[in-house]
C-alpha cells in the first residue's frame, strides 16, 4: 500500500524532517515456518507490517497490514513486544522512526502472494532456515518465537528521571 494520505499531509508541512509514527507488525507462525517478504524497495527480508492508521487499534493494524502484504488471514494471539525502531532515512530523504507494536499471530486462511507490491516476495520460512534479515527484525522475530508476554525496554530511573542513582 503506498504512503498513507495522513503522512503524506503531514510531510508537506515538515518536508524530510524525523517523524514519529506508530507501527504494527505480525509475526505470523504456521507449523515450525515464519511469514516473511523481501521488500520491493531494497530487496531485504522482513516481517509483514506498516503504519498504524489514525485511530486503528494496533493489533488491528497488523491484521491489516499481514493481509495487505502477505495476503495471509492471520489472528494476533500475543503481544511481544513494544519498542523503538531505529531511526532511517529513507530514498526519498524522509527522516523517520517508529513506536513499534510486535504481535504474535496464527493464520486462518489465505495464500502467500505478493498482494500490494511493497514485497517482491513472499514465502513460509523453516526457522532453522532463514533468509538473511535485518538484525533488527531478527530481534523481534526471535522475542515473538518465545514471548508469552509483551517485552519491552527500560532504561532505568536514573535515566529517565534524572536522579543520577
Amino acid at each position: 500500500m503506498p504512503t498513507p494520505e495522513f503522512v503524506l499531509n503531514l510531510r508537506e508541512k515538515i518536508g524530510h524532517d524525523l517523524l514519529w509514527l506508530s507501527t504494527a507488525i505480525g509475526v505470523v507462525f504456521d507449523d515450525g515456518r515464519v511469514l516473511l517478504g523481501r521488500r520491493a524497495d531494497n530487496g531485504r527480508w522482513t516481517l509483514p507490517g506498516g503504519i498504524i492508521d489514525p485511530a486503528e487499534h494496533p493489533a488491528d493494524a497488523a491484521v491489516r497490514e499481514v493481509f495487505e502484504e502477505t495476503g495471509i488471514v492471520a489472528v494476533p494471539e500475543v503481544l511481544t513486544s513494544v519498542g523503538v525502531s531505529p531511526q532511517m532515512t529513507y530514498r526519498n530523504g524522509d527522516q523517520v522512526q517508529y513506536l513499534e507494536y510486535c504481535f504474535r499471530c496464527r493464520p486462518t486462511g489465505g495464500t502467500a502472494q505478493v498482494h500490494d507490491g511493497e514485497m517482491s516476495e513472499v514465502g513460509w520460512h523453516p526457522l532453522d532456515d532463514l533468509p538473511e534479515m535485518d538484525p533488527y527484525m531478527t530481534r523481534l522475530l526471535s522475542t515473538a518465537v518465545s514471548a508469552d508476554r509483551a517485552e519491552f525496554t527500560f532504561s532505568g530511573l536514573a535515566e529517565v528521571l534524572g536522579t543520577g542513582s
